[in-house]
């Protein structure tokens, strides 16, 4: 759990400082979005 925490925590700092346009900023939002949906399709399994 603190590993995928961890990993989260990384994509989110990471796809932050990648924003340098508005389409980067919403892809980096949907990507966050999808890596704590796919946490939460683990934790529930």
């Amino acid at each position: 759990m603190k590993l995928t925490l961890a990993a989260i925590a990384f994509i989110l700092a990471t796809a932050a400082t990648a924003c340098n346009t508005v389409e980067g900023a919403g892809k980096d939002v949907k990507a966050a979005g999808t890596a704590v949906e796919e946490t939460a399709k683990d934790v529930a399994n």
